[in-house]
């Protein structure tokens, strides 16, 4: 059995867990700070390291991340179940792609100019409150136990099991790098979401088409529905969504990615100890009814950071406000009790709202106003009657899918 020593190896203001989106974002803010000691605790290559992934957002204008960022689109298509297209141009707006390794060499390129910067590759096994702070106990590749110490933890791990919740579902997808034998995409274009494909019997699916050249894109199948699919039906789906609705004639496949993101009115705790707090996903960053992450994570880590340059204080603030986590609460139960018709509510939305505010919608940056005004292009008997019967429902506990970072 390893001993840990009670001297801590290594003292910093504050330690990050995890080199996700959220512990990246977050790490290269604190940086900034050239007063400010940082450790960012990742883990080693092997089975604990996530595969290569897709973050989107959107956002107006150039950006920090901009030489990150593998592609965007300036206009955004929608296909209802009968073959109906809206196309919107959500100006100023832009909906923007990276991946994850891209992402990573621009934080770590960051990270590295800052004196106070260390990134510790070992596995965290505990994360504790201290006087004066809080420690992370690490084992790392050879064996070695460390323990770190530091006034302020934050901790981006998946958790193991979700909060209890009254409704949960899950965005459950997989997609396929393709390069097609002749032109098949406009470049400027995003399929957002594509309803032609099967409707499952519980839930919604979509068909998704970032085009990266015109005879490149990525393709994807998702789901929102209670259970993942097998990977035999996930290529299934694909495939037909690519041969008999796409009618991409000849393909081949260079890469793929998968993932399963929870789509919950659960409420995740965001401070776990006297000076630790959970970020990113773990700390709520995923909105529920969309599964969108990497925009929420972004706001959430410069919060932080203005907080600790400031008075010091390190609580992660909520990432999304609370009456949105209402909306959101009674949507997720309507699509689940099947009272209202998924394909048609998001196709409604897009045709009915202007696409600016809508993505804002999406994203949690409307007014109150500019909510109400959504809410009455929505189905109004079937929310306010999923809205009355809310907070008679008991919150349970819901078995724990395998979590990816989202893409969205």
């Amino acid at each position: 059995m390893t001993r840990r020593s009670h001297a801590p190896d290594e003292v910093s203001d504050v330690i990050i867990v995890g080199g996700g989106a959220s512990g990246l974002s977050l790490a290269q803010r604190l940086v900034a700070t050239e007063s400010m000691t940082v450790t960012l605790v990742e883990a080693p290559d092997g089975p604990l390291r996530a595969p290569e992934r897709t973050w989107c957002y959107w956002d107006a204008g150039s950006g920090e991340l901009d030489e990150a960022v593998d592609a965007s689109w300036s206009r955004l298509r929608i296909h209802d179940a009968d073959g109906g297209v809206i196309t919107v141009d959500p100006a100023p707006l832009r909906y923007r792609m990276l991946r994850s390794s891209a992402f990573e060499q621009w934080a770590y390129s960051r990270i590295a100019r800052s004196p106070g910067a260390r990134i510790v590759r070992a596995t965290a096994d505990t994360v504790r409150d201290t006087p004066g702070g809080a420690a992370v106990d690490c084992t790392a590749p050879d064996g070695r136990a460390l323990t770190l110490q530091a006034r302020h933890v934050f901790d981006s791990r998946p958790l193991a099991a979700l909060p209890p919740a009254r409704t949960q579902l899950l965005q459950h997808f997989r997609g396929w790098f393709v390069r097609t034998d002749t032109d098949r995409f406009d470049p400027v274009v995003a399929d957002l979401m594509d309803f032609r494909v099967p409707q499952p019997r519980h839930g919604l699916a979509f068909g998704y088409v970032l085009p990266l050249a015109p005879d490149r894109a990525l393709v994807e199948y998702t789901e929102f529905s209670r259970t993942p699919l097998t990977r035999a039906a996930y290529e299934s789906a694909l495939g037909h969504y690519s041969r008999e609705i796409l009618k991409l004639g000849g393909f081949s496949v260079e890469r793929a990615e998968q993932g399963v993101i929870p789509m919950t009115d659960a409420r995740f705790p965001r401070r776990i100890g006297a000076a630790v707090s959970r970020i990113g996903t773990a700390g709520g960053a995923t909105r529920p009814a969309t599964g969108y992450t990497f925009a929420a994570v972004q706001r959430q880590s410069r919060a932080i950071a203005a907080a600790l340059r400031g008075d010091g204080r390190a609580v992660a603030p909520r990432p999304h406000a609370r009456r949105v986590l209402a909306m959101d609460a009674i949507l997720l139960r309507a699509l689940d009790t099947g009272r209202i018709d998924g394909p048609g509510f998001f196709t409604g939305l897009f045709r009915d709202v202007p696409p600016e505010r809508l993505l804002r919608f999406l994203d949690g940056r409307t007014s109150p106003w500019e909510e109400w005004g959504i809410g009455l292009r929505t189905p109004v008997g079937p929310m306010l009657r999923t809205a009355v019967e809310l907070p008679f429902l008991r919150r349970r506990t819901h078995p724990a899918p395998r979590i990816g970072e989202s893409h969205r």
